[in-house]
């Protein structure tokens, strides 16, 4: 299975870019999206972006992210017990 993650554009240096993804932060390559610019959400896989998504995409993909995060974080408390 592949995935893809989305994340916002921090800072753009030519066909680089810093994205951050919640607390998290990595470079990635934009050659396979056109005009891409600061504070555009991407859809970043394995290390390439490729996609620009729109404000709204990428929150309710972001909190999905985040509602799996949660429901594993809380899988593994219940290990523990």
């Amino acid at each position: 299975m592949c995935l893809a993650v989305p994340g916002e554009i921090l800072e753009m240096n030519g066909n680089k870019a810093k994205v951050g993804f919640g607390r998290a932060e990595r470079e990635v390559q934009l050659n396979l999206i056109e005009n891409p610019s600061k504070g555009d959400y991407v859809l970043v896989h394995v290390g390439y972006a490729i996609q620009i998504l729109s404000p709204e995409k990428a929150k309710e993909m972001i909190e999905s992210w985040n509602e799996v995060a949660r429901a594993r974080t809380e899988e593994k408390w219940k290990e523990k017990d």
